[in-house]
């Protein structure tokens, strides 16, 4: 049995740090501090084991340091005192992260400085934004929000590129920003190299120094895997998405959603629809939220679903028809887009329409029905109505909340 004095916890034992050079440290605000300040990771079992623990180590410290824009790291594991058959950290590492790693601070110090005014974000630019800038590093936002209105300085822009394989030397890039995947997603893992059809978003933030200079610092990414559509398209589905601590609960999340499904939607004629591998219940919030703004800012959308007299195409029942070819036109997944025509339709729903009403509870049932078929088949009748009444019921609420959140 371990011995639990010598037994350390790896996701307070393993810090993070974006690194960036004291010029651009120096043009951050004294609440933009965080963005360079040490971070833990949400996960480590992934690299160190189910419990999460390292054995053999008193005071165990260990210190990933990346620079903030090319990712270059640097490794220090450090103790106050050890045994003779304590877990090895430096190599367990080693499996997951680049094998060039800096052993030398100073010489990691003297390629953050280099890599601060050379590097430059891989791909093609397919989206931009920028903060307001009298609320620029103010309290932290949900990370469903949009961040504030732009304003003129572009001192601080944030920018998303679009970029795969063929791209010369994202593949080395990618094995440097991919730890955040094992550290922040839960059930998190590494992509196949071997496999062509992957595509990457990266969410960069461009900073402009005093001298003109300009500077990239990373955000998050999501990876995208491209799948055949018949008959002639591809279904692209998001895969993995994370947004870098420091970045996390500021509206960027929103943003790099928002930008990849713009992108496929305006340039992507070759894409059917976005689909989303197992999304975390946080996602499938981000994702619900980001989908309805979309939807109640398009003026055609709800004159249609709504009507003049309130009598438009959603109903309920809705017309079935007239959602499909939308569904398609905005290259919306069915069960995805099934859920926000439910939402829609809830958000104008009155308590004293009975007819629609019924049809309302009808309708949702059916697609619970469907989508869990194969269980609730197995169920008596009367056990199986009452688990679609519950769940209708569980489903509504959750709807009005996520209305709550957009409206």
């Amino acid at each position: 049995m371990a011995n639990t004095e010598f037994t350390a916890d790896s996701n307070e034992a393993l810090s993070l740090q974006l690194m960036r050079f004291k010029d651009d440290i120096d043009m951050l605000s004294p609440r933009e501090a965080d963005l360079v300040e040490t971070f833990h990771p949400r996960f480590t079992y992934p690299i160190f084991g189910e419990g999460e623990k390292i054995y053999g180590y008193e005071d165990l410290e260990i210190h990933l340091k990346l620079a903030s824009g090319s990712l270059r790291q640097f490794l220090s594991v450090q103790w106050g005192s050890k045994v003779a058959n304590a877990d090895d950290v430096e190599g367990t590492l080693y499996k997951f992260i680049p094998p060039d790693y800096h052993k030398s601070e100073a010489d990691f110090m003297a390629g953050v400085q280099g890599d601060s005014t050379t590097f430059r974000p891989f791909g093609v630019k397919i989206y931009s934004y920028t903060p307001a800038s009298y609320n620029r590093g103010t309290s932290k936002r949900e990370d469903d929000q949009e961040p504030p209105a732009p304003f003129q300085d572009d001192s601080v822009v944030y920018e998303v590129y679009w970029v795969d394989w063929k791209t010369p030397g994202f593949r080395e890039y990618h094995r440097r920003m991919q730890i955040f995947i094992l550290l922040y997603i839960e059930g998190g893992s590494y992509i196949q190299e071997d496999e062509d059809k992957w595509e990457f978003a990266v969410l960069y933030e461009r900073l402009k120094r005093k001298d003109g200079v300009y500077t990239y610092h990373f955000i998050g990414y999501s990876s995208l895997y491209g799948f055949y559509c018949w008959p002639d398209k591809v279904r692209l589905r998001l895969s993995q998405f994370v947004i870098v601590g420091p970045y996390q609960q500021k509206g960027h999340g929103s943003r790099l959603y928002r930008a990849i499904y713009e992108h496929i939607l305006e340039s992507r004629p070759d894409v059917a629809e976005l689909t989303v591998e197992d999304p975390s219940e946080a996602f499938e919030d981000l994702r619900d939220k980001c989908d309805l703004r979309m939807l109640l800012s398009s003026e055609k959308f709800l004159k249609e679903a709504y009507g003049e007299d309130g009598a438009g195409k959603l109903g309920p029942p809705m017309d079935r028809v007239w959602t499909e070819k939308w569904r398609r036109d905005l290259k919306i997944a069915g069960r995805q887009f099934s859920r926000l025509m439910e939402m829609m339709i809830l958000r104008k729903l009155h308590s004293d329409d009975e007819k629609r009403i019924r049809a309302y509870r009808l309708q949702v049932k059916e697609r619970i029905f469907r989508f869990n078929y194969e269980l609730l088949s197995q169920m008596e009748k009367t056990e199986r109505v009452e688990k679609l009444e519950e769940t209708f019921e569980s489903v509504k609420e959750d709807y009005k909340r996520i209305l709550a959140l957009v409206e």
